[in-house]
């Protein structure tokens, strides 16, 4: 071996990448070290890996809420204040030409049992008219039986499927709305009662959106919940809901008249937010195996240094500089975690890209429900790569990974050859 090649002053030449391959392929006596160094690599593929599918169905889990809550309730909820709204056509025509609003209807919202021969079940009871909820995405794009054609005709309803499915009821049959404000008699307060066809059952794919509510025709609503031709809510959807800073004080004067204006991140802020602190809790948590990782790559690499004590002498006597066998130890170390950051790269990738159908794999295998959406809110489970996170996350590992190089290669250069000699 060349002095010359030893001592060149070129970062990562030839002599050093050889040297540090044959650290990392010791064998014999050395192979324990090997054997550190797989483990190590299988930390960091692991830790990547891991990170990257948690992160990615957490994110896709949000984006999938989002969808649902914005599909299904409106981006501005204007309640009134002082007077009833026995207005709200002369507010809802108003807050339609104003631009940047998709659309805007008065409702009556009330909450009442729904009662059939198979069971009941509490329900949030919305009255809208037919042309009103053909334009609530979350219920008119996700019809799965029946129609909203005659939603208007007669005494109709449309219930959520899950909710359907609880009662064991389907398209044709009758349900009963029960509310305990009702007439007055001399014997006390009758519950109302009243039979509604169900036209249609919609999933809007959240469990507690499709289990607990129900539409019928404005109407009825106003007869059943005895109203009086008010509506109790104007529900305002934009074309783009990030705008709702933007577009509050133009809505606020559109309506002409006091209400208390809600908008959606006010109406789920507790929710959102609390899913946006378990997002970084879980990130930071699952950072800490490649942390682990990261130290494994440090225990190995001393071991390393300390079985190849007498060689690292060797070298320097032969013109090795203390960069050379420094850089021999960066590229050792370096090399583990650079390759099992890259493996956790594209195993995160796969199974990220392919996670519903290996749910759906194992469910079916352990004879579960793996992700219930009773629990999760969603019907399948979501998964949506952020490529600036997922670079993120590549780059934190790496960065770790060399970090933790740093210490033994430095210790390895830091050897006083005579000493190591002598000893040896």
């Amino acid at each position: 071996m060349p002095a010359d090649a030893l001592s060149s002053p070129r970062a990562f030449s030839a002599i050093e990448r050889m040297l540090a391959l044959r650290y990392l392929r010791a064998r014999g006596k050395d192979s324990f070290i090997s054997v550190i160094a797989i483990f190590s690599f299988i930390g960091v593929m692991l830790g990547v890996a891991t990170l990257i599918i948690v992160m990615s169905v957490m994110g896709g889990f949000r984006q999938e809420l989002y969808a649902k809550f914005l599909g299904f309730n409106g981006h501005f909820l204007l309640n009134p204040i002082e007077a009833p709204l026995t207005d709200y056509k002369d507010v809802v025509e108003r807050l339609s030409k104003v631009p940047g609003v998709a659309s805007a209807k008065g409702f009556i919202e009330g909450q009442a049992l729904v009662s059939s021969p198979n069971g009941a079940a509490f329900a949030l009871v919305r009255g809208m008219a037919g042309a009103d909820l053909a334009k609530v995405p979350g219920v008119a794009k996700n019809i799965r039986y029946g129609g909203l054609e005659d939603f208007d005709a007669a005494a109709n309803i449309a219930i959520g499927l899950r909710l359907a499915q609880q009662l064991g009821v389907t398209v044709g049959d009758k349900v009963t709305l029960i509310s305990p404000r009702g007439a007055t008699t001399p014997m006390g307060v009758v519950p109302r009662l009243k039979a509604y066809t169900v036209v249609a059952e919609f999933e809007a794919g959240m469990s507690v959106i499709d289990s607990s509510n129900v539409f019928i025709p404005f109407r009825e609503a106003d007869n059943f919940f005895d109203k009086e031709g008010e509506a109790t809510v104007i529900e305002v959807f934009l074309d783009n809901p990030d705008r709702i800073d933007e577009m509050r004080p133009v809505i606020e004067k559109a309506a002409g008249r006091p209400t208390l204006i809600t908008d959606w991140r006010q109406s789920n802020r507790t929710f959102f937010s609390a899913l946006a602190v378990e997002r970084n809790v879980m990130f930071l948590i699952l950072l800490l195996i490649v942390l682990v990782a990261a130290l494994n790559i440090v225990s190995g690499m001393i071991m390393l240094v300390k079985d190849k004590g007498s060689a690292i002498a060797i070298l320097r006597t032969m013109g090795a500089t203390q960069g050379t066998i420094m850089r021999v130890f960066l590229l050792t170390g370096g090399a583990i975690g650079v390759a099992g950051t890259f493996a956790g790269f594209l195993l995160g990738l796969l199974i990220t890209l392919n996670v519903e159908s290996i749910r759906q794999f194992l469910s079916r295998l352990t004879g579960t429900t793996l992700f219930s959406p009773e629990l999760y809110f969603l019907s399948q489970l979501p998964a949506v790569l952020d490529w600036h996170e997922v670079a993120t996350i590549t780059m934190i590992a790496f960065v770790l990974s060399l970090l933790a190089t740093l210490y033994p290669a430095w210790k390895a250069a830091s050897l006083d050859p005579v000493e190591q000699l002598r000893r040896g």
